[in-house]
């Protein structure tokens, strides 16, 4: 059984990005990103203003001490900036699984392949470091985008949990999960 290095500062970084423990006060660099009030348009978590940016920051690394997830800020090494978070959640030592999620990068940087090098970084480090047997995606029905960056990314889609999520806005989503298994990043890498 894999322990997760809570206590660690994780740096993860390939040629394209570079993911670094988030901290209180990377609110700054993230605010520009954050203001953007459709970002999280299929997020069930606001964070467009100055105070719910931070609150989204703390109650991260609350779960940080609580020995749940582990919360990175994604800088884009090719633009040179800071483009958004992600984060290792719902962590099970026990059952050698995680979820990789809360992802939100600005929107200059979507489409740009940022993502799919940021989750390249993030299922490497649970598969090869960790050795965990599964990695867990979950995503709006809605979110074409997503689903398929996901899928090109060799994750399974496992089914749908139907009106699993209140959004801030009151509508009730449909979660798409998905999953990649350590023999099947394997076979991908080979």
């Amino acid at each position: 059984m894999a322990k997760f290095p809570f206590e660690q500062s994780i740096i993860l970084e390939n040629e394209r990005a570079r993911l670094t423990p988030l901290k209180a006060k990377d609110a700054g660099a993230l605010w520009p990103i954050a203001k953007d009030p459709d970002l999280l348009a299929y997020s069930p978590t606001d964070i467009h203003t100055p105070e719910l940016l931070n609150l989204y920051i703390t109650t991260a690394l609350e779960r940080v001490t609580e020995r749940n997830s582990y919360p990175f800020l994604i800088y884009d090494k090719q633009a040179g900036q800071v483009a958004g978070s992600t984060r290792f959640g719902n962590i099970s030592e026990y059952d050698s699984r995680l979820e990789i999620g809360w992802t939100w990068i600005g929107t200059e940087f979507q489409g740009t392949g940022l993502n799919a090098a940021c989750k390249e970084l993030l299922m490497t480090y649970a598969f090869v470091t960790l050795g965990y047997e599964r990695v867990e995606l979950r995503i709006d029905e809605r979110n074409i985008r997503s689903r398929k960056a996901t899928e090109k990314l060799g994750c399974k889609m496992e089914g749908v949990l139907r009106h699993h999520v209140l959004m801030t806005d009151g509508h009730r989503r449909d979660t798409v999960y998905y999953s990649m298994l350590k023999e099947e990043w394997f076979e991908r890498k080979e």
